[in-house]
């Protein structure tokens, strides 16, 4: 369900998912609002689900992890029980920063980031095959980033 949402609220939304630490008052005043009404928009939002955590975004290269690689998973069956045990043994691998379920030739899309292709290989390897029910993977490595955010389109 999509919550309509002010040009204010708007703004607050843009200010924020581009820097969280802003205080209720900085915020207050890009958008031209006093600090109380401000912060009740900014409770609002998070009430209603639009603003859902506020995590700090660390530079992976910097933490040594070189690697990234989405991945193309396919499951040999497709029973509910296939996919929920599929998408709980998905959640406990820390290399798994995203996992989604997909239309088309490939049951879900993973994006796995590691240290180096050795890593890769183990957690491929020695986990992600393992896993009952899963057919294939295809790995595709990226070479450079080029474009990397979390800020949503909200216009």
């Amino acid at each position: 369900m999509q919550i309509k949402l002010s040009a204010i609220d708007r703004k607050i939304l843009r200010l924020l998912q581009h820097n969280a630490d802003l205080s209720a008052a900085e915020v207050a005043e890009h958008v031209e609002l006093s600090q109380s009404p401000c912060w009740r928009r900014i409770h609002r939002l998070q009430e209603e689900g639009l603003i859902e955590r506020k995590v700090a975004l660390l530079n992976p290269k910097k933490l040594g992890l070189n690697v990234v690689v989405f991945v193309n998973v396919r499951l040999s069956g497709h029973g509910r029980r296939h996919l929920t045990e599929f998408e709980e043994a998905i959640t406990d691998y820390p290399e798994v920063i995203e996992c989604y379920t997909m239309a088309g030739d490939m049951d879900y899309l993973l994006k796995v980031v590691t240290h180096d292709i050795d890593s890769y290989e183990r957690f491929l390897r020695d986990h992600l095959l393992q896993k009952p029910h899963v057919q294939e993977a295809h790995s595709n490595i990226a070479m450079s980033e080029v474009k990397r955010t979390t800020e949503l389109l909200l216009d």
